[in-house]
C-alpha cells in the first residue's frame, strides 16, 4: 500500500490547484535527430489519449498540444496524485530546410513521433558554370 509521506506537499498542491498556479510547468519532453534526409522528433506523452493530441504547422512553427486527464471513479479515494494532468503544449521552430508539407506523425506506446523530410531545395546539387568559350562545367554546390 502507498502512503502519504509529506502532508505539507499535499496541502501546497491543493493550494496551487485552487489558486490556478503550479510550481512545476507541465513539461512535454522532446528528442530530435537527423538521419540522412529525414528529421525525427519524439515527444513523450504517456497516458495521453491519441484523440486529444493536436498537431499544427503554421509557417515554420510546429505546435503540439495534448491533454491527460485523471480517471474519476465514484467511491475511489486518491492517496497519491503526483503525475501531472491537464494540458501539455510545446512549440518548435523548424528551419526552412524541412518540408513540412510531407510531415508524417504516429503515436505509439506514449510517444508521438514525427518524421519530417529535408526539403529538396536544401539538398546539395550540381550547378552549371559557363566559361568564356561557351563550355559548361558541373560543380557541386
Amino acid at each position: 500500500m502507498l502512503m502519504r509521506t509529506d502532508p505539507f506537499r499535499d496541502i501546497d498542491r491543493v493550494f496551487q490547484q485552487l489558486a490556478g498556479t503550479t510550481s512545476r510547468p507541465a513539461v512535454m519532453h522532446v528528442d530530435a535527430a537527423r538521419e540522412g534526409d529525414w528529421f525525427h522528433v519524439y515527444f513523450d506523452l504517456p497516458g495521453v489519449d491519441p484523440d486529444s493530441i493536436d498537431l499544427t504547422v503554421e509557417r515554420n512553427v510546429l505546435s503540439v498540444k495534448a491533454e491527460r486527464q485523471r480517471p474519476q471513479k465514484d467511491g475511489v479515494e486518491t492517496v497519491i496524485a503526483e503525475r501531472q494532468m491537464g494540458v501539455f503544449s510545446r512549440q518548435l521552430f523548424l528551419g526552412d530546410t524541412l518540408d513540412t508539407d510531407r510531415l508524417e506523425a504516429s503515436y505509439d506506446n506514449g510517444v508521438l513521433t514525427l518524421r519530417i523530410p529535408v526539403s529538396d531545395k536544401a539538398k546539395p546539387r550540381k550547378v552549371s558554370i559557363g566559361s568564356g568559350s561557351g563550355g559548361r562545367k558541373q560543380i557541386k554546390g
